[in-house]
């Protein structure tokens, strides 16, 4: 992959419009529904968590407890696949969405088989990397390795994944500026982009990040004004809760 084309440089009505736990401002996130929805909003591409449970499997979950988004307690990595399963994950966010459950990383990449990428964020409190493997071990199963890049606000995690294999797509999660070391990360572990949050990034992160070789997705915008100012300083994609939004940006950069 061409260092040109690893750093984004695409038209800005090519910006990847990537779905912040699915459709999430209106359907449960890290959902099946909410992965559907994003897609019939034109998502290119859905971001979603990734934790392992007690018995090993790879489940789709952003908290580290249970409470908040079903209707069990707990924490998620303290319970077999078999209770989660057996959680709502759907009526917290509203009752129509009943039934819905903790989906496995192998169900989201079934339902997005050949439609949109995933961008998939590796959450562990272990550090030994078990989580980074089984993941890389199911992906490569489904042959999707050129449709998922993974990402982590834990370096160690990458680098775990990045010693497992060459081809996986990379890209580092980082919180707030400064940005000097996520960069230099990003660059030691042959990453293809960085991930920064909206606040923080402008054109000379932007620029620095495509001069080492890196694109830029940022999260999480949900502003179309904020949208179509980051896709105006070069970003390659962009981050929402909202990806009607994103379409709506890419309609007013192709009218434009």
């Amino acid at each position: 992959m061409s260092a040109l084309h690893r750093a984004g440089a695409t038209r800005p009505s090519d910006f990847q419009r990537i779905a912040h736990r699915g459709a999430s401002a209106e359907c449960p996130e890290n959902t099946l529904v909410a992965f559907r929805r994003a897609m019939e909003l034109g998502a290119s591409m859905i971001e979603c968590d990734l934790q392992l449970t007690a018995d090993g499997h790879v489940v789709v979950f952003h908290d580290w407890t249970l409470e908040r988004t079903t209707d069990g307690t707990g924490t998620v990595r303290d319970q077999p696949l078999s209770m989660l399963r057996s959680l709502d994950a759907g009526s917290w966010k509203d009752p129509r969405y009943a039934g819905e459950r903790v989906p496995t990383l192998e169900e989201a990449l079934d339902a997005t088989a050949g439609r949109v990428g995933l961008n998939l964020e590796l959450k562990s409190r272990r550090t030994e990397g078990l989580l980074a493997l089984s993941a890389l071990r199911i992906v490569e199963q489904h042959a999707a390795l050129d449709r998922v890049i993974f990402s982590s606000f834990d370096p160690r995690l990458l680098e775990r994944l990045r010693d497992a294999s060459p081809d996986a797509r990379i890209a580092v999660l980082w919180a707030h500026a400064p940005f000097d070391d996520a960069l230099r990360i990003a660059v030691e572990l042959g990453a293809e982009a960085l991930h920064p949050p909206d606040r923080g990034t402008d054109a000379a992160l932007v620029r620095e990040a495509r001069a080492r070789g890196l694109s830029t997705n940022v999260w999480t915008v949900n502003s179309l004004d904020r949208m179509l100012e980051l896709v105006g300083l070069g970003v390659a994609g962009v981050i929402s809760d909202h990806p009607g939004r994103l379409l709506e940006a890419r309609a007013r950069l192709l009218g434009s």
